[in-house]
């Protein structure tokens, strides 16, 4: 096994660049960061780059380096410097994030289902057998579930094509917009559809009235994060990397600053076609769809400003739209057959067998089947759960993405508790000590106490202000899906743990 990786042909620095680009940069965060905060998103990109992206994927470059023969991952890391049960928890929680993911995405991929169709957002008029548009969302989302774990279990070999094709659709979105957006400004005579009229107004504050109190605003840094959300699987690539001493600080440094001015320059791109008050401000607007909204705006805009008829433009952005929505619905479709099971495989290969109950542990033909199956089930639940709440379909949405952002920054915590241990071990000489940026424990320690205090606060800030808001409902379902799969967890492993020294006790006696 050694042979075929020293064999193997290594990441060159500008590979390594493109694959940290592409796990890390996401489409859809641009235009949902406008919609928030307009050009006033664009410091506290700068700003999370800075103190949160470069110095954490430091820290995972240092993991993946010193445990880069186990194959358990972010288990394999938490478990060698901290214990079993605290890795257990820990990949639970990111596991538990994916559940999360799940949630959202399979009520949200209609929306760029009804785009590739239709040329706009159609979901809120759909409705089956009586039911509200959120409702009938809802049933389509456990249907797709229901679809996607029935051909999952069969395996996936075939979905990575949809994958691929996916990523390249997604990859020519991103200079669509850049290019669409100086068409736009220059055939304009230089003219921005958001205009700057002073640093403040525009890059301080924020055109969205919900986003106005220093608290809220605040909490805009858990979008921020997220959007370097990916950070893990970067440590994996350091053994893989040639002269990665030098080359793979330099290559994340270098596609840290491309994905921070990326994201910049892509928000500031979003204001020079789109004025918010104007198209943004609709109550048809929300999470789910602004991606969809502000690229048809793109297209009509370009049309507009050609000087092509109102009919002619209007058709220009349909079909924008539709280019995002059948790019978006691939993507989706490719990452949902991939992330079904991949993170459950991930967990129950890492945890000890014994830890789940009956037959939930086994793996049939490379997937966890049975473990599918009641995934399945306890995330239709959840879709059911939020669907009938009563709920519109903005406020639906919104909650979805937050419990997302949430779920998904709670790993991040696990591994930053770690790193001080596993900074004390590779000191000591206990782990490999090969790669190393944090060269004394007292740096270590601080830079995981800064990173930890900034998403603990990013979140604190996004679950308090609906209920500072009179909205006690959306910080609840906030808290509850991490809350829920942390306990259970907890009590997974120590139902482990007794029975466990039970066995040995018993043994003991035998013998």
């Amino acid at each position: 096994m050694g042979n075929n990786t020293n064999s193997a042909k290594k990441l060159t620095l500008m590979s390594l660049i493109l694959m940290i680009f592409t796990s890390v940069f996401g489409f859809a965060n641009m235009p949902r960061s406008y919609y928030l905060m307009g050009y006033g998103a664009i410091p506290w990109y700068i700003l999370s780059a800075l103190v949160f992206f470069i110095p954490y994927a430091f820290m995972m470059a240092e993991y993946g380096s010193a445990f880069k023969n186990e194959s358990g991952g972010m288990y394999s890391w938490m478990e060698k410097s901290v214990g079993s049960k605290f890795a257990f928890i820990g990949t639970f929680m990111w596991y538990a994030s994916y559940i999360i993911w799940m949630v959202n995405v399979s009520s949200g991929i209609w929306i760029p289902f009804s785009n590739a169709i239709f040329g706009s957002d159609m979901t809120a008029t759909w409705s089956i057998f009586g039911l509200s548009s959120t409702q009938t969302i809802g049933l389509l989302g456990s249907i797709w579930i229901l679809f996607v774990t029935v051909v999952g279990t069969k395996g996936v070999e075939k979905i990575t094509k949809i994958t691929s094709i996916g990523g390249t659709f997604v990859a020519l979105l991103n200079v669509v917009l850049l290019v669409g957006a100086v068409a736009v400004v220059v055939l304009n005579g230089g003219e921005l559809s958001q205009p700057v009229e002073s640093f403040s107004q525009a890059f301080l504050t924020s055109p969205n009235p919900q986003y106005q109190t220093p608290l809220m605003v605040l909490s805009f840094v858990t979008f921020a994060i997220f959007a370097f959300g990916g950070l893990e699987v970067l440590g994996g690539l350091v053994d893989q990397t040639e002269n990665a001493e030098k080359n793979f600080p330099k290559g994340l440094v270098i596609s840290a600053v491309v994905i921070s001015v990326g994201y910049a320059v892509g928000i500031f791109a979003c204001g020079t076609f789109t004025n918010w008050a104007d198209v943004l401000s609709g109550e048809n607007v929300h999470m789910g769809n602004v991606a969809y909204v502000l690229m048809n705006n793109l297209g009509y805009q370009l049309g507009q400003a050609m000087g092509t008829t109102n009919a002619v433009a209007l058709q220009m952005g349909a079909w924008t739209a539709r280019f995002v929505g059948f790019s978006m619905f691939l993507a989706f479709t490719g990452a949902f057959f991939t992330l079904t099971y991949s993170p459950l495989k991930t967990l129950i290969s890492g945890a000890p067998k014994e830890v789940w109950p009956g037959k939930l542990g086994e793996i049939k033909n490379g997937m966890p089947v049975n473990a599918m199956k009641f995934q399945a089930v306890i995330v239709i639940a959840l879709i059911l759960l939020v669907s009938f709440g009563g709920k519109g379909a903005s406020e639906f949405f919104n909650i979805l993405v937050l419990m997302t952002n949430v779920a998904m920054t709670i790993p991040y915590l696990f591994l930053l508790a770690a790193f001080p241990k596993f900074k004390k071990k590779q000191l000591s000489g206990e782990v490999d000590k090969a790669y190393m940026v944090y060269k004394t424990q007292g740096v270590a320690t601080g830079a995981a106490i800064i990173i930890g205090l900034l998403v603990g606060f990013a979140n604190i800030f996004s679950i308090a202000q609906p209920a500072i808001d009179g909205k006690v409902f959306d910080s609840i379902m906030m808290i509850l899906g991490p809350a829920i799969f942390g306990l259970i967890a907890f009590f997974l492993y120590t139902n482990y743990e007794r029975k466990h020294a039970k066995n040995n006790k018993e043994m003991k006696k035998a013998s």
